[in-house]
């Protein structure tokens, strides 16, 4: 069970970032989303997603390999 809502709050970050992708694709092809009113206001707010969902997923990456011991040097805390 505890692995499942662990998928599920990874996958979060993931479908905010294809969300993105999605709104930005879409704006490009003048194909404007119902709830938003223009099409440079959909690209920021696509952009703002796929950044968001890239920076949360990079930082889980980040976290986990830093527990598991697998960061550079630089990376590491300075004891």
């Amino acid at each position: 069970m505890q692995r499942l809502i662990a998928l599920v709050i990874v996958l979060i970050p993931v479908i905010l970032a294809v969300l993105g992708i999605k709104l930005i694709r879409d704006m490009s092809f003048g194909i404007l989303q119902a709830p938003i009113p223009a099409l440079w206001m959909q690209f920021i707010i696509g952009a703002l997603f796929l950044v968001l969902g890239m920076y949360l997923i990079g930082g889980f990456i980040f976290h986990r390999d830093k527990k598991r011991n697998k960061l550079q040097k630089r990376f590491s805390e300075k004891k």
